[in-house]
């Protein structure tokens, strides 16, 4: 069974930043493409920020130059840097397998207060 696990979510002030972790359990990690999502109430799932392996990554323009996704033989990380309040969402890992399988972690809250 594979299991992702979120981690590093809470509360930070504009302009702040916060560092989310994705642990990956069940699969050979290393195989997995990795991604970051987030969503609000009411609102799609929007895709963030991807990553094969260093060097090969992909970023919303909504995130550019702000976020960074990276990863290691372990987990995968988003980097979240000068956060706004439009920020504040539910963060979700993602991981996609060499046959086409997805994964979801369970959801982790970023709120960022004005």
């Amino acid at each position: 069974q594979v299991t992702l696990v979120e981690s590093g979510g809470g509360q930070v002030q504009a302009g702040g930043s916060v560092r989310l972790s994705c642990a990956a359990s069940g699969i050979i990690f290393s195989r997995l493409v990795m991604g970051w999502y987030r969503q609000n109430p009411g609102k799609q799932r929007e895709l963030l920020a991807r990553i094969i392996k260093a060097g090969s990554t992909y970023y919303a323009d909504s995130v550019k130059g702000r976020f960074t996704i990276s990863r290691d033989n372990a987990a995968a990380y988003l980097q979240m840097n000068n956060l706004q309040p439009e920020d504040t969402a539910v963060y979700y890992c993602h991981a996609e397998s060499q046959s086409r399988a997805e994964y979801w972690g369970q959801g982790i809250r970023v709120t960022v207060s004005s």
